[in-house]
This record gives C-alpha cells, sequence and structure tokens, in this order.
C-alpha cells in the first residue's frame, strides 16, 4: 500500500435515501433514473431493461475478447453466460458484472499460443480453485494493497498493447507477434492498407467503430442509450453485405462443440513448471482485476458495498465452471458493470439475466453472429484499450507524485516489453522502494562544544540512513573529544540495524576509553520506573504533543561545527558558554509513545537540526 500514511478503513457510509440503507424499502430506491418499486418490493421492469442493456454491450465484447484471445469466439459467448449465472447470482458485488475481460486477452493469446488451446481449460480450473481458497481463508482484501501507480501502471501495460495488437484484424491483417513487433510493423500495415481497397474497407469500418464510442454519449435523447458497440455492429454487418465488399467475418459454430470438458490428459499437464505458473498468473491477475473493478464500481452507486472475500468466491466459482468448459477466464468487466448502473439496476438479478440473453441468442440466432465484421470488433477493442491506457492520467500522476509518475512509466514499460506478470512485480517492487525510502526521513547532526561532541539523530533511523548514521558516528569519534553525547530521543522508528550499529560505535568508544552517553528512545513499560529513579520538576516533564526545547542559539566557542548534512546547528547563547550536554537527561513521561511509524516532515521542534533525510 502506497503513500506516508497508514489510514483506518471504515464502512463507506450510505447515501440518505437510498436502498442499501432500509431493506424494507426494496433495492431500486437509489439514484440513477430507476423508478421506484413498491414497498419492500423490486422493480423488475428496471431490472429486465438494464439486463438487455447490458447483453447489447457484452455481446460484442464476448466476441473480440475471444477472437483478440485466440480461440473460437464461441467461447467468449460460453464464458459471459457462465459470468451471468454463475457469478452473477452468486453474493459478494451487487451491480458488477463479469464476463471475458479484454485485460486477459493477451495473456490468454501468449498462453494458447505456448500450451494450445486445450489446456486453456486446465489453467482456468486450477486458477478458479485458487480463488476459492484465497476466498475460504478470507485474503479478498489483500488485493486492495497496492499502489494506486501500479494499478494504473498495470491497466495502461494491458491498453497499450492492446491497441496496438487489434490495429491488425482491424485491417483484415495478421499480427506479426510481441507487442514491440506489433508497435514495430505499424507503418508496414499502413502501407498494406493503402495499397488493399478491401483492406482499407475493413480498417474503415473499425475507425468508425472507434469514433462512434466516443463520440455516441453525445448524441441527445434516448437513442443514446442504445450501446455504441451495437450501433458499429449493425453498420458492419451492413457495410459487409454490400456487393463488392469482402472484408473477413465471424465464423461461429456450436457452443456444445466448442466445449472442451478437461480429460486426465489435461491434467496431467499440471505437471508441468509453464502450466502452473499460467495458474497462478491467472489466478493474480483475474482476481486483481475483478477486485479493483469492485473498489470502482462501489464508487458509481449508493447501494451495497462490495463484500471483497464473498466477491473472490463468487470469482473464483465461475472460473472452476469456465475451466470445466475449456472457456476463457472470467473476471469483472467495467464496461458492462457501468453500463449496468447507469440503466438503473439495484439487484443481482440484471446481471443474471444477461447471461440469460446471451445464451438464449448464441443458441437460438448463431446464424447472425456469423455476419459482424472482425474489424468492427477490433475497433471495439482498440477503444477499450484506449479506456484501460487513459494517457490523460500520466500528466495527473506527474503533477500529483513524481515519484509515483516513476513507478506507473517503469510498470507499463515493462509489461509493453515483457509480460503483464513481471511487469507487475517490478511496479510493485518500486512502489516499495519508493515507500521505504519515504518512510526513511531521517536527520543526523553533529555538534562539537568544549570536550563533548554530540550526535543528535531525528525521524526514522532505518537500514536505508545507516551509511549517514555511520558518517556521523565517524566524525564524533574523530573529533578527539573525550566525551560523545548520542541524543536518539527524537527518533521515532529506531530498527535493528540502526541500533546494532549504535550498540557497536558505544562499546568500542569506551573500550577506547572515551565517555559515551546515549540518550535512547524508551519503551513505555520502562517510563514509570526511570521516572521515580529520576525526579524532575514538573515544567521539566516531557508532555506529548509539547513543543521540544530547541539547541541554544549564538556563537560557539569552539568555532565553527561540523554537518553530516545540511547546515550546522545555531550557536550558543550570548554568554558563550553552553549547557551540560552529559548531565542526566529528562526522563520521558509514561504517557509519551516512542516507537511508531511517521513521514511527515520533522516537526518545527527539530527543524533547527537541518533539513530532513
Amino acid at each position: 500500500m502506497s503513500g506516508a500514511h497508514a489510514r483506518r478503513r471504515s464502512r463507506p457510509p450510505r447515501a440518505a435515501g437510498s436502498g442499501a440503507e432500509d431493506p424494507k424499502r426494496g433495492a431500486g430506491s437509489g439514484t440513477g433514473g430507476a423508478r421506484t418499486p413498491r414497498k419492500g418490493g423490486v422493480d423488475l421492469g428496471t431490472e429486465i431493461t438494464a439486463s438487455l442493456v447490458v447483453f447489447l454491450v457484452a455481446l460484442p465484447l464476448c466476441i473480440g475478447v475471444a477472437v483478440a484471445s485466440g480461440v473460437p469466439a464461441e467461447l467468449g459467448i460460453v464464458s459471459g453466460v457462465v459470468g451471468g449465472l454463475v457469478v452473477g447470482a452468486a453474493r459478494g458485488s451487487t451491480l458488477q458484472v463479469s464476463g471475458p475481460a479484454a485485460g486477459l486477452a493477451a495473456l490468454v493469446a501468449e498462453t494458447v499460443a505456448e500450451h494450445g488451446v486445450a489446456a486453456l481449460g486446465v489453467i482456468v480450473l486450477g486458477s478458479g480453485v485458487l480463488q476459492i481458497v484465497l476466498g475460504l481463508v478470507r485474503l479478498g482484501r489483500m488485493f486492495q494493497a497496492i499502489s494506486l501507480a501500479v494499478v494504473q501502471g498495470m491497466l495502461a501495460g494491458i491498453g497499450l498493447p492492446l491497441m496496438f495488437s487489434q490495429l491488425y484484424p482491424m485491417s483484415d491483417a495478421k499480427a506479426p507477434g510481441t507487442p514491440v513487433e506489433n508497435i514495430a510493423g505499424v507503418p508496414a500495415l499502413a502501407a498494406g492498407v493503402a495499397a488493399d481497397p478491401q483492406a482499407a474497407i475493413a480498417a474503415g469500418l473499425g475507425v468508425v467503430t472507434i469514433v462512434l464510442s466516443f463520440l455516441w454519449k453525445k448524441v441527445p435523447g434516448p437513442v443514446r442509450k442504445i450501446p455504441a458497440a451495437l450501433v458499429a455492429v449493425g453498420i458492419g454487418i451492413a457495410v459487409a453485405a454490400l456487393p463488392g465488399v469482402n472484408v473477413r467475418t465471424l465464423r461461429v459454430g456450436d457452443l456444445a462443440d466448442a466445449v472442451d470438458v478437461p480429460g486426465p490428459g489435461q491434467f496431467a499437464l499440471l505437471a508441468d513448471a509453464g502450466i502452473v505458473t499460467a495458474v497462478l498468473t491467472f489466478t493474480v491477475i483475474a482476481s486483481a482485476e475483478s477486485l479493483f473493478t469492485a473498489a470502482a464500481v462501489d464508487r458509481m452507486h449508493s447501494g451495497p458495498r462490495t463484500k471483497y472475500n464473498s466477491e473472490l468466491l463468487a470469482q473464483g466459482a465461475g472460473n472452476t465452471v469456465a475451466g470445466l468448459l475449456g472457456a476463457l477466464p472470467v473476471t469483472a468487466v467495467v464496461a458492462r458493470s457501468s453500463a449496468n448502473v447507469q440503466a438503473g439496476a439495484r439487484t443481482r438479478i440484471s446481471r443474471t439475466l444477461h447471461g440469460v440473453w446471451l445464451l438464449a441468442f448464441a443458441l437460438l440466432l448463431p446464424q447472425v453472429l456469423a455476419l459482424i465484421p472482425i474489424s468492427v470488433l477490433a475497433g471495439v477493442l482498440v477503444h477499450s484499450g484506449w479506456k484501460l491506457f487513459a494517457p490523460e492520467e500520466f500528466p495527473k500522476m506527474w503533477r500529483a507524485d513524481r515519484a509515483e509518475f516513476a513507478v506507473m512509466t517503469l510498470t507499463t514499460a515493462v509489461i509493453t516489453v515483457t509480460a503483464l506478470l513481471e511487469g507487475v512485480l517490478v511496479g510493485l517492487l518500486a512502489g516499495v522502494v519508493v515507500a521505504a525510502l519515504r518512510m526513511s526521513q531521517a536527520v543526523v547532526r553533529l555538534r562539537t562544544a568544549d570536550d563533548t561532541a554530540e550526535v543528535v539523530v531525528a525521524g526514522n533511523a532505518t537500514f536505508l540512513r545507516l551509511p549517514r548514521l555511520i558518517e556521523g558516528l565517524e566524525q564524533a569519534a574523530a573529533s578527539g573529544r573525550p566525551r560523545i553525547r548520542l541524543d536518539l530521543s527524537a527518533v521515532t522508528h529506531l530498527d535493528h540495524a540502526c541500533r546494532t550499529q549504535i550498540d557497536e560505535f558505544t562499546a568500542q568508544q569506551r573500550g577506547a576509553g572515551v565517555l559515551v552517553d546515549v540518550l535512547m528512545p524508551r519503551q513505555a513499560d520502562e517510563q514509570p520506573q526511570q521516572a521515580a529513579e529520576h525526579p524532575q520538576p514538573a515544567a521539566q516533564q516531557r508532555q506529548p504533543g509539547a513543543e521540544q526545547p530547541r539547541p541554544p542559539s549564538g556563537p560557539s566557542p569552539s568555532g565553527p561545527s561540523p554537518s553530516v548534512d545540511g547546515p550546522s546547528w545555531p550557536e550558543s547563547g550570548d554568554d558563550g558558554a553552553w549547557p551540560d550536554l552529559v548531565s542526566p537527561s529528562p526522563v520521558p513521561g509514561p504517557t509519551s509513545e516512542w516507537f511508531y511509524l511517521e513521514t511527515r516532515p520533522l516537526p518545527h521542534a527539530h527543524g533547527t537540526y537541518g533539513r530532513a533525510g
């Protein structure tokens, strides 16, 4: 989890008047333009209408994702049906809709190319079982502990290769292979389209689809409620039917023939390290994408919040069934979920019914699917890839936090060049490094006066600041003073490495005959006894939140003092005398807290010691 501070998570307040606030009011009383249901009932008409809208959005996406994944188109529909009937009927998120996702298309295509379509079922099945296990051990919220920069970098790293890979089927051409090769081959693709009229027609249909996807929200009136993808499909079918037009269309077979239940031969593949790696990769990415989507969907409505562990169980059940059918992996999908919310859905009925419509359409009207140009579906996925890439997020992140921008850009670049899992791991590692550096702000200052060299440490003393601490200690030893004072009273966190270094330095200097005083942060249980042994006036008691005394100011009797980092301390008082640096130090009060993580800038009381590390 990134950021400088840990915050207590609390349940979001329910919006006044929402259906989630009063169960007696039913599930349709929230916002979104839905009709108010009867008291204690559900607005079934609104739920059915919303399910039809989701069906119209899901149909081209299911087919497009399957084509992009390198598997038969009907397998995408099978996964869409599973996402509706299995995941949709389960508890977890109320309005989130699941199915085959564009974010996994590149990973599935790579897996199919390496291991074959026959291995896909056992990989998805294994992922579903692992998701169920993760949900049972209540690790659903674990997927929220990830840097926002890594999440955005992951989505961008998915979207960018997806866009370039779909430019080829959008022009009725075959993609070269890897994302880098696809990007490098765009100029040659453009030249080929210009030389082939049929390829130009196909590319034109794809461009029209993309333009409609971007501009359809500006269409006035009730026409806007029709999904742009469906309008593009209709235009594509009409153009493909014109005389002289010869663009590639879908070849859809029977759903029952596409189903491939894994047998002993497929399960034997689990002994292959590559298959096991694919199972783990699918599990992590599908779970993360589903739970990230759940958090986004929760912000779209005022109804019941997602139960993350239950949602992980639901996703696991869906992938288990999809794997048994040899279909694509199932995840939550933002496009379908947002369409469900915007259509006024308030219960799980709408997302479950959309699976019924998918199944009925594929069984009763499969010949209609064969009329859809592939270039139109590729255009839908190019638009989806652009939305995932979200280029506007990069300048926003740059303005908000440049370190997080670097993490986001690094994650995107590594995913594009290598693969999704490697990119996410590199991004997580970079995020951890950034967080560790920010949580290791420390100040080390050296002061010499008369016969004493004093080293003051403030902030979080971790191993990342160990070189600075060692430098300060070495300068104190090199000063030649017979006394050394180590003041760690302003340290808010002292890790084992720094503590060991201080202990070794103290033992070494005392062995050499130097008088060393160490003021350490006290544990709370030591404070009452120490306070009794060293009583002090009430005026000197150190109270929590009180401003601490600052070093005296004025010219130093011993001249300029060395500083390990930044400007030197203020000098001594006007009389040229220093206070007794080695006198017994005040003991913290019994309510003081020493050991805690705090990464905000140091308080003003320590600001005179110099800038934070």
